[in-house]
């Protein structure tokens, strides 16, 4: 499969992901107590949004770059 056609796909599955979940979660330890024998860690789960934009925006370039190899 030539690369232009996995980019493309790549892109427009990302922006269907990107529309339907509206971004996604990660966890990021940040601290890292020690007392003794006890030790503490604090992770905090952080969150990043995808605007529907980038989404429409990955789906249409996604699309677009499909049908324009087929023409030429």
């Amino acid at each position: 499969m030539p690369l232009y056609k996995i980019i493309a796909i790549v892109l427009i599955v990302g922006g269907t992901l990107g529309i339907i979940y509206g971004g996604f979660s990660y966890t990021n330890e940040s601290h890292d107590v020690e007392l003794g024998p006890l030790r503490m860690t604090i992770d905090e789960k952080e969150y990043v949004s995808i605007p529907i934009w980038a989404g429409i925006a990955g789906i249409v370039i996604g699309a677009s770059m499909l049908v324009m190899r087929k023409r030429s």
